[in-house]
């Protein structure tokens, strides 16, 4: 099985398909942002690299890489603070994703 269902294992490569099935997650809780969630996941799941090459198809399907959590905060707010955050929070940088006013 491929997709954000299979476990995670370090320094697996990862097909583009498997990447893509990323843009497929639904949150349970219909009322959190669908893009936040598809995105917090594939930040958990993903390493730097892949998720770089992820953030591209997430555009590209036309997605909203500053979709905020329920408290206004985008994931590059919240992964920015992250000690191991760097690499992920300059690719959304590179991909045009902004800090927002509620990220203090």
């Amino acid at each position: 099985m491929s997709g954000p269902d299979k476990p995670k294992v370090i320094g697996e490569e990862w097909s583009d398909e498997r990447v893509k099935s990323f843009l497929a997650i639904e949150p349970y809780d219909r009322s959190v942002n669908v893009d936040f969630e598809v995105l917090l996941k594939a930040y958990r799941a993903m390493r730097a690299e892949d998720f770089e090459r992820f953030i591209g198809f997430f555009v590209e399907a036309g997605r909203d890489l500053n979709a905020p959590d329920e408290s206004g905060r985008t994931l590059l707010d919240q992964i920015s603070e992250h000690r191991r955050g760097g690499a992920y929070a300059e690719a959304l940088e590179r991909a045009g994703a902004q800090r927002t006013a509620a990220a203090g």
